[in-house]
């Protein structure tokens, strides 16, 4: 056991530098969470990553990594109504995949207490959409807490323990990717000592569980009480309060990361401008905001994404006949990305230019050369797209999935025109297979996201004979998100064979094949796009950043690459503009090179050269 695994369990008080989610995951030791589950998903799987570094032998604590959000979700409430308190996390729109459940947790009564991290993702840096799940809060009676730091975020987890236990009710808590991977030095609190009593204590009486008709009323009434009850909270929760260097007229209502932005802009302009911050933001403490608005002549509602506090503090001060002066964002631009400091000093500038005077474009801001996404040196995803690419019909439709392969859809591959969610391509394929005579249907789905939730669209498509072809992209991990297992790696568990499941469950036309071996590739996609019906195509090959990551780790390791030949090389391109590792260099007087930081030695793309100048450097590169 490390010494930050040492240090997330051991039992006195501490500080050091930690990173968000690394906060969060002390957190759980410290309030006793006795079952956390996930399903990988950026800005948060960090905090799995902390919790696996302590050994289970050290922990009372059992962690899941479940199929996907909407089981990991009902495993820790299935824990929290037998008495046991748990904990869920993953990214914005896993809610989505939970929601079905998510939805009817706020009118249950979960006697051990539940708190749900969610990851969102203002700037959408690793999510394709910045869904913001504050709107959930309000559809779902959940109450929502908002850190803007990892201190917060430590923090008001420990707070939403003690909110979710004595309600009996679950609890959000929105970390947005700043809050997440910041790093700050955190004082830590004693772990104190935490009965090891895993006895069930579910019992029916505790519920109803069942959301039949006759509940839902009562149901309804208890949860919109409850709510009732975190309102008079809010006005005392010491995570709303008012930030103020100087009496002012002046103020700003605000809540979550930007509250760090606007202080800072602050500090640079020397302004007096009130502060009121909503840690716990939903149920917000209207008494306190009205009080607010009430004191002063003028107030900004400042908020990342979408306009919630803002509709609804101007519909109470509408209602309260408040004559304050309330101002909001002005244009769309202001409703994307993070309110990163140069953006708020913007939003600032434009209702009090006197102590925000307009900046020129700030350095941050200058257009800059675009980076074309890329798959890894030696991903087998690559080696797949050049093999299938070669096999397709003019006028091919290709449909893609969550994952690495999703970059298929970039130059030079152009594959996966169209993505909505996990597990979406072969409903997506099917629909656009109906009676489809002219053009050739091609779907793909990651091993992960086979798991995930791809299998009931593979299921329609056998079921109603859809008229497609699937590529499943197996590279034995989840690894878009860290290299996490999932149920056909054999890391948890049994391994699930994807080639047996889908034999079972009836797929007609099943074949795999090597990613490497692209001849054999071509040929399986061509066969299977001659079946009529829904053929299966599994292109299998480990994920090789993983590989080299592991062989790194062992003694006397040495990076392989390889070799052009210059006198063997005609300059065709095949390797820069078909291929597209971007282990291969054109440099300016035409020659390609090898970037050898980059590239592995994997030698797949040595089969793409026509002319066959690329070679492995040596005889041991080749083994």
């Amino acid at each position: 056991m490390n010494q930050f695994a040492r240090n997330l369990i051991r039992k006195d008080s501490w500080s050091d530098m930690m990173m968000g989610n690394y906060a969060v995951a002390r957190a759980m030791f410290e309030t006793g969470v006795r079952v956390a589950t996930t399903y990988p998903g950026s800005p948060v799987p960090e905090i799995a990553n902390a919790i696996l570094t302590v050994p289970e032998d050290h922990r009372d604590l059992y962690f899941q990594y479940s199929t996907n959000e909407k089981v990991a979700l009902e495993v820790a409430f299935g824990a929290s109504i037998n008495g046991h308190l748990s904990t869920v996390f993953f990214k914005s729109v896993g809610l989505n995949v939970a929601a079905d459940s998510a939805i009817q947790l706020g009118l249950l009564n979960l006697i051990g207490g539940m708190v749900i991290i969610l990851g969102d993702d203002p700037g959408a840096h690793s999510s394709q959409n910045e869904q913001d799940n504050r709107h959930f809060a309000r559809q779902s009676y959940i109450p929502m807490f908002e850190p803007a730091t990892p201190t917060e975020a430590y923090q008001m987890f420990k707070e939403a323990v003690k909110i979710s236990r004595k309600y009996q009710a679950p609890v959000f808590m929105r970390l947005t990717t700043h809050v997440c991977h910041a790093k700050e030095r955190i004082r830590f609190a004693e772990i104190p000592e935490h009965p090891s009593d895993w006895t069930s204590q579910f019992n029916r009486h505790n519920g109803p569980y069942l959301p039949i008709t006759k509940d839902v009323f009562p149901l309804k009434k208890k949860a919109l009480g409850r709510l009732e009850e975190l309102e008079k909270y809010a006005e005392q929760c010491h995570f709303n309060k008012i930030l103020s260097n100087a009496p002012t007229k002046a103020g700003i209502i605000t809540s979550s990361m930007p509250i760090l932005s606007l202080q800072e802009n602050l500090l640079e302009s020397g302004a007096s401008i009130d502060i009121l911050k909503l840690g716990f933001s939903y149920p917000w403490p209207k008494g306190k905001v009205l009080d607010f608005l009430k004191s002063h002549d003028e107030v900004l509602i400042l908020e990342e994404l979408d306009r919630i506090l803002e509709q609804e503090i101007k519909s109470l001060a509408f209602d309260e006949n408040i004559q304050c002066k309330i101002y909001v964002r002005k244009t769309g631009d202001d409703l994307m990305g993070e309110l990163l400091p140069h953006r708020t000093w913007k939003i600032l500038s434009d209702f009090w230019p006197a102590l925000f005077p307009p900046k020129r474009k700030p350095e941050q801001e200058l257009i800059v050369g675009k980076r074309v996404p890329q798959m890894c040196p030696g991903c087998g995803h690559r080696s797949a797209f050049h093999a299938i690419k070669k096999a397709l019909p003019d006028g091919t439709i290709t449909v893609g999935d969550i994952g690495c392969h999703s970059l298929g859809f970039f130059k030079p591959y152009f594959m996966g025109e169209a993505l909505l969610s996990m597990g979406h391509s072969n409903g997506t394929g099917a629909g656009l297979s109906i009676r489809n005579k002219d053009r050739k249907v091609l779907t793909f789905i990651g091993d992960s996201t086979f798991f995930h939730a791809g299998i009931p669209g593979i299921i329609n498509a056998i079921m109603n004979n859809h008229n497609m072809t699937l590529v499943i992209m197996e590279n034995g991990t989840t690894a878009m998100t860290g290299h996490q297992p999932h149920a056909g790696t054999g890391e948890i568990g049994d391994k699930i064979s994807i080639q047996k499941l889908l034999e079972a469950i009836g797929v007609k036309f099943l074949s795999r094949v090597d990613t490497y071996k692209q001849s054999e590739l071509t040929q399986h996609i061509k066969d299977a796009m001659e079946f009529e019906g829904f053929a299966v195509v599994i292109a299998s090959h480990p994920c090789m950043l993983k590989f080299t990551r592991i062989q790194r780790q062992k003694p006397n390791y040495k990076q392989h690459h390889v070799h052009i030949d210059q006198n063997i090389c005609n300059k065709t391109y095949e390797c820069i503009e078909k291929f597209g590792c971007p282990s291969f260099t054109k440099h300016n007087d035409g020659h390609v090179a090898i970037n050898e930081d980059l590239c592995i030695g994997d030698g797949s793309c040595i089969q793409t050269c026509p002319v066959t100048a690329i070679n492995h450097a040596n005889k041991e590169d080749k083994k």
